[in-house]
């Protein structure tokens, strides 16, 4: 099971970064779309004579195409919210996991602030304000708006998780004996402490991309996500929505699927290497 969804997760990343290459159309060229195109069912409900596998869109789209740019955006989103999210949680859980006292005590509480709050509305308050802030803004602006809504929120898992690692770790002969011969407590959580506490993380990082992604496919979705110049798998589920009832079902089950195997994927390969590195969870 891990060995396959290894393999899956590495072939929709390999789409989504080669899309460019691997795509057989380049739904973003004006100049190649054709209006008679448009809405064509897949290839196979055509006894094979369309050249388009997945079909086609309103605007006569490729849709296997528009899946692989799609996919690129929303996998750079996830990626880019997540490392953002691991550095303010590592940082402020060594800090409040090894300081301890008051630090402790304040961070845990802005933790606590930030559970009570689903994440979700906290992802939508920070792009709704940065929509209308920023109404005109770049597609670049967007992004970092959009990863700010999705990081914010997640920093909190990351925080208690090595909080709760560096309390443990702390109090051991290695750290004890670098106190001893003046090493500065800075350099003892960045090179002592930080690396034995990085197991945990990774695996929450993992399973925290296919959230991120998710979470982007619902901004989306409502209209509060990447731009419709630069759609991503949300959007385009959005869009497919609004030909569901006339027909055009696989404008929302081919994108819809797609987000399924990158969450599902990242989910089981999270899992294994949860395993792997403590095998008494098994």
């Amino acid at each position: 099971m891990a060995i396959g969804a290894a393999v899956v997760a590495l072939i929709c990343l390999f789409m989504a970064v080669f899309a460019s290459i691997v795509a057989p159309h380049n739904p973003f060229d004006l100049a190649t779309l054709e209006l008679s195109d448009s809405l064509l069912p897949p290839a196979w409900m055509n006894g094979g004579t369309s050249k388009y596998l997945l079909g086609t869109d309103e605007q006569g789209r490729d849709v296997l195409s528009a899946l692989m740019y799609g996919a690129r955006i929303s996998l750079a989103i996830g990626g880019a919210s997540v490392i953002v999210s691991l550095l303010i949680g590592v940082s402020l859980g060594l800090l409040a996991g090894y300081a301890g006292g008051r630090i402790d005590a304040f961070i845990m509480r802005v933790c606590d602030v930030m559970l009570s709050f689903p994440s979700i509305l906290i992802a939508l308050l920070i792009a709704g304000v940065g929509r209308a802030l920023f109404p005109q803004a770049h597609d670049s602006l967007a992004f970092g708006v959009l990863i700010l809504a999705i990081a914010l929120p997640g920093w909190v898992q990351y925080a208690r998780t090595v909080r709760g690692s560096t309390m443990v770790e702390r109090n051991k002969e290695y750290v004890q004996a670098a106190r001893v011969v003046g090493v500065s407590p800075m350099r003892i959580m960045r090179t002592h402490v930080l690396p034995n506490v990085l197991g945990p993380v990774m695996v929450l990082a993992t399973i925290h991309v296919a959230t991120a992604i998710q979470t982007e496919a619902t901004l989306s979705f409502l209209g509060v996500g990447v731009s419709p110049t630069s759609p991503s798998l949300g959007t385009f589920i959005n869009e497919g929505n609004k030909q569901l009832f006339s027909g055009a079902w696989w404008l929302v089950i081919f994108p819809g699927s797609m987000l399924l195997l990158i969450a599902l994927s990242m989910n089981l390969f999270g899992d294994w290497l949860r395993d792997a590195l403590n095998p008494r969870l098994r």
